[in-house]
């Protein structure tokens, strides 16, 4: 990098370099040497095609504009101080490629201007009118002010209102409000320290010394969208907290502010281009306003950089060497290479060796064959066992907890959730439990020991981790009895005196499950999209990849989705912001078992019959297909290990016993009721890393303590083997393996004797009743299955048809729109006109209904790909990705409805969806472990017809997830199990190699299990935006978007 003083001049167009295209950057020093400015342009050296001259202020300011420095690109933009004109005058005399264009920079500096342009392009801006004045205090007959609003040429605007001054570079905007808030006016201004606005409570009349905007306030939930964008195919989006809230600027532990993601609609991606278009802007901030399902633009900025984002330096190098080299060496290729320059000597992440390579390795494709859709259903990430606890209580304090937050009804329950809520309990709690132990002899009755018992789990579980999180713990009170209570005016009144309460914790994601979540993210970037290398590497912003996130309501789940999303979107920071920018819930589709509940009740009955009496069924037992038999799956002789499976997990349970008790005794010395600290953001999360500090201190890992750890196997010992009845409960099975597993990979460190040993009884009975639980047989499992993901299923085929369906729309116009192109190359005006037709086509198709149930966009989160970072052929389709989280049970019912659909009755003789011998990995496929997924992934045969079948072919992959046990000790595994994290299993195929399964094969096999497409509720389209949403629209765009950038800004072409 040079400065322009002492750059080498030398003839020629560019002025020298050799062979390098030499970029002039022409800016004030205190922008060019920026942090993101820096940034960028030591990236684009490092490509090693481009020499970068900064020309300095001494040469800007003082030197005339013959002796700057030649170059072939200009980087050249406005800031205080900076003499446009004269760069405008350079521009003129060498003639450089302009980034951004100069003579539309003066309309940056009047808002009037600016808002004049974004309605010429038809870019929505929220309601306003001018206010123009001569010289201060000018009277202007068009004005009115009153006390709650102010008349401008007959328009009104109550207050809330926004007054901005007409002078660009004045950011002294005022919101005024009505009196019946209480009236006042806020000043928004720009950041000065940790202010951005200041309320002013006495101010109640507008401002007269100059010239103004009045615009409409819009409510937007006290987030303002930041858009950045780099040339006309990329834009990064960013929320921060608005200003108009209260001022002040949230910053991170790094004093930065707190920047959120967020997933532009294909509204917001249009308008970002037509941004470019109008002000001629490659490099260009501005500011949107979403609102009622709309959005406004209220500001452009002109050139901006986003801030402290290293995945953005990485991409606008990349964009702007794309268009620095279409400009002045489209000879050359502008693919992005497999390793960043900048990136070859960077250390490779330690988890990136977390998820294996399996037998279906993706990327082997026909040559004429484009990916056009990736759908994954994908379990949650490793967490701590799920707990409940069930106890009748009598207290007054708790039965008055009860009344007062279920609004004073002795019979209703009650849901305790929130942080105020469960304080409460914790403090009613504390004062219950009692301060010691009965005495080994004592006369207390086993009832009261054991109800003080669990009033200290109880206590225990709300005071864990330090702090309240409604997303893992919840409390619920059930009244059972009630007494009439008389009053002193004779009538009575009911109240309770008996409830049941139930507190359900536990199930939180581990700092292992983070990790797993976050890598398999990675992994599915750099995997799953065929592609040059880097894959989807650089996904995260581009317009052409249209993503979607689902979760389920539970907290694990949710928090899974958002890991994900961040290794797969190479995003930054927490995860709370990704989860409310990216992740919708969807309980509906992705949550609960009542469907099926009767149906597994009877698969469980007659899962104990079997393993209880001894007799498991050998009926029909076909070597060739062995899962088709009762029970498939179980041990030889499962009865027998049950008495070894209860007698090992009393010997855990009494080593923990003896550990807790010597826990509660130096809590009892040592606690003074503190009130719980506030809600720690951090721990309710879960870490990447494990607590170091805890292990070394031999404690367990994580928030739990050894009481808690306590409760958990006293209750599985209890409710597994009943000594009473000496019956043993088989479902608990699943609970004992799952806390076995927990213990070994996070609690190893405490040497429990004969946990190894439990954990191999208990892994051989799992692997048996985990899958039978969701059917005994082929037959049940697909009945199951289909009740259990029927919503599921649906939504798949919805997804799969609409990307056909959109394919296809796309294929005949682009073969109309090439035709029409061919015959009239002669006509020099004919690309102008085809843009001016095609925006007409968009702006007057607003009658049109979109009968896509995706149209409901601005609700839901996407990212479009730019195909020139994913090797995607065909620049005017793109890639629809949709992501389900969910629990084990919609992962097991829909595998068993891929594989056993062919056995009901209306699909007779047809062969299963998936092929024999992934039928028989399924099989001895006994667990599908935390992260497992199914992917359906549909490509495009282009050299196909249209009308055939084979056009669109569906391929079927599964894994394990991380289905690998903790006992395992060879080197290769040591490193994570040190971490406490189990690796990943890489994809497995459902299909022969070479073979085709068509979407339409798929659909009529899975049709008869997923709800029809009628029955998902109605989208519902945002008034004044069907015209973007109607399918002829997103057609037209989608095919005429390629060609924009090279149609605009001609200079050195």
């Amino acid at each position: 990098m040079t400065s322009g003083a002492a750059a080498e001049i030398s003839g020629g167009d560019g002025g020298g370099g050799g062979n390098k295209i030499r970029i002039g950057v022409c800016v004030m020093e205190k922008k060019a040497f920026s942090a993101p400015m820096a940034q960028i342009l030591e990236r684009l050296e490092a490509f090693g095609e481009f020499e970068i001259v900064i020309f300095g202020d001494d040469m800007i300011l003082h030197e005339p504009v013959e002796s700057w420095p030649l170059c072939d690109c200009l980087i050249a933009f406005y800031s205080s101080g900076y003499p446009l004109e004269k760069a405008e005058a350079y521009a003129a005399l060498r003639k450089p490629f302009l980034v951004n264009e100069l003579e539309p920079q003066h309309l940056l500096h009047d808002r009037r201007k600016v808002y004049e342009c974004l309605e010429m392009f038809g870019i929505p801006v929220p309601r306003y009118a001018l206010v123009n004045r001569e010289f201060p205090f000018q009277e202007v007959d068009y004005f009115m002010e009153e006390d709650d609003f102010v008349e401008v040429h007959g328009e009104r605007f109550w207050k809330p209102f926004v007054e901005k001054p007409i002078d660009g570079d004045d950011h002294s905007i005022m919101i005024y409000y009505p009196s019946s808030a209480g009236g006042g006016m806020k000043e928004l201004f720009r950041k000065v320290g940790n202010r951005s606005s200041e309320f002013h409570p006495d101010v109640r009349r507008v401002r007269r010394e100059g010239s103004y905007i009045y615009e409409e306030f819009m409510p937007t939930g006290g987030t303002d969208v930041k858009v950045y964008t780099v040339g006309s195919e990329y834009a990064h989006a960013e929320a921060r907290k608005s200003p108009v809230v209260d001022g002040v600027v949230m910053r991170n532990t790094d004093g930065k502010e707190v920047r959120y993601p967020v997933l532009l609609t294909p509204t917001e991606k249009q308008m970002s281009r037509e941004v470019c278009m109008a002000f001629r802007q490659m490099v260009c901030g501005f500011d949107l306003l979403r609102c009622g399902g709309r959005s406004y633009v209220c500001d452009v900025n002109g050139w901006s950089f986003v801030k402290n984002s290293h995945k953005y330096y990485d991409d606008a190098a990349c964009v702007l060497r794309k268009i620095f080299l279409d400009a002045k060496a489209p000879h050359l290729s502008s693919t992005i290479p497999p390793t960043l320059p900048w990136k070859i000597n960077e250390p490779v992440q330690a988890s990136e060796g977390l998820t294996r390579q399996g037998s279906g390795v993706i990327g082997n494709f026909g040559q004429s064959e484009e990916l056009r859709c990736v759908i994954a259903v994908i379990r949650h990430g490793d967490r701590t066992p799920k707990q409940k606890v069930k106890l009748r209580v009598t207290e007054e304090k708790l039965l008055d907890l009860m009344l007062k937050y279920n609004g004073g009804r002795p019979r209703a329950e009650t849901k305790l959730k929130t942080a105020v809520q469960l304080q409460d309990l914790l403090d009613a709690t504390r004062l219950l439990v009692p301060r010691s132990r009965p005495d080994p002899g004592s006369d207390s009755e086993a009832e009261d020991i054991e109800h003080a018992e669990k009033l200290r789990q109880v206590r225990a579980v709300l005071e864990e981790g330090g702090h309240f999180s409604g997303i893992y713990r919840k409390v619920q009170l059930k009244p059972l009895k009630w007494v009439r209570v008389p009053k002193s005016n004779g009538e009575g009144e009911e109240r309770p005196v008996e409830a049941l309460m139930v507190l359900k914790y536990g199930g939180v994601l581990t700092h292992a499950g983070r990790k797993q979540a976050e890598e398999l993210g990675r992994y599915f970037r750099n995997n799953m999209y065929p592609g040059e290398g880097t894959g989807l590497l650089r996904l995260h912003s581009t317009y052409r990849h249209d993503l979607k996130i689902y979760s389920s309501d539970e907290g694990r789940v949710q928090m899974s989705a958002a890991a994900f999303a961040k290794g797969l979107l190479d995003l930054e920071g927490q995860l709370t912001p990704i989860l409310v920018s990216l992740v919708s819930k969807d309980s509906s589709m992705l949550d609960g078992l009542e469907n099926a509940s009767t149906e597994i009740e009877e698969a469980k009955a007659r899962l104990n019959e079997i393993i209880t009496s001894e007799a498991q069924s050998m009926d029909n037992n076909d070597p060739e297909f062995p899962w088709m038999v009762d029970g498939a799956g179980l041990p030889p002789a499962a009865s027998e290990l049950l008495p070894k499976l209860a007698e090992l997990t009393k010997k855990i349970t009494d080593q923990v016993r003896s550990l807790a008790i010597d826990e509660d005794e130096k809590f009892a010395e040592t606690s003074s009721y503190d009130v719980v600290p506030p809600y720690d953001q951090a721990k309710a999360l879960g870490k990447t890393n494990i607590d170091v500090d805890r292990i070394a201190a031999g404690l367990p890992c994580g928030s739990e303590g050894f009481l808690l750890m306590f409760a958990r196997w006293r209750k599985l010992e209890k409710d597994f083997y009943n000594e009473r009845k000496g019956r043993y409960d088989i479902t608990q099975i699943p609970d004992i393996y799952d806390s076995c597993k927990y213990d070994l990979l996070h609690n190893a460190h405490l040497n429990l004797k004969g946990l190894d040993e439990l954990f191999k009884v208990a892994q051989l009975l799992a692997d048996g009743v985990i899958p039978n639980e969701y059917g005994i047989n082929p037959r049940q499992r697909l009945k199951i299955g289909s009740k259990i993901a029927r919503r599921l299923l649906g939504k798949i085929l919805i997804d799969l048809r609409n990307t056909r369906e959109e394919a296809l729309n796309v294929a005949e116009l682009k073969s109309n729109h090439d035709q029409h192109t061919t015959c009239t190359r002669k006509d020099t005006h004919h690309q102008t006109k085809v843009h001016t037709r095609n925006e007409d086509a968009r702006r007057t198709s607003t009658s049109d209904k979109s009968v896509d149930l995706e149209d409901d966009e601005d609700k839901e989160t996407e990212y479009r790909l730019d195909p020139k970072y994913a090797n995607v052929k065909t620049p005017e389709r793109h890639v629809r990705t949709r992501l389900y989280f969910t629990s084990e049970s919609h992962i097991h019912s829909l595998m068993n409805v891929l594989r056993y659909c062919n056995l009901d009755e209306s699909l007779q003789g047809e062969d299963s969806l998936v092929c024999h011998s992934a039928l028989e990995r399924l099989f001895r496929t006994k667990e599908l472990d935390y992260m497992s997924y199914v992917v359906l992934r549909m490509f495009e045969n282009t050299e196909v017809a249209l009308e055939n079948p084979k056009r669109f072919r569906i391929e079927l992959t599964f894994s394990r997830g991380a289905d690998l046990s903790p006992l395992e000790n060879n080197d290769n595994e040591a490193g994570w199990l040190n971490e406490h994290t189990l690796p990943i299993m890489g994809p497995e195929r459902l299909q022969e190699v070479g073979s085709c399964l068509t979407f339409e094969h798929m659909e009529r096999m899975v049709h008869p299990f997923a709800m029809p497409a009628e029955d998902f509720p109605p989208p519902t389209t945002p008034f004044g935006f069907s015209g973007y949403f109607s399918k002829s629209a997103v057609l037209e765009r989608l095919v005429n978007l390629w060609p924009f950038h090279k149609q605009h800004n001609g200079h050195g072409k």
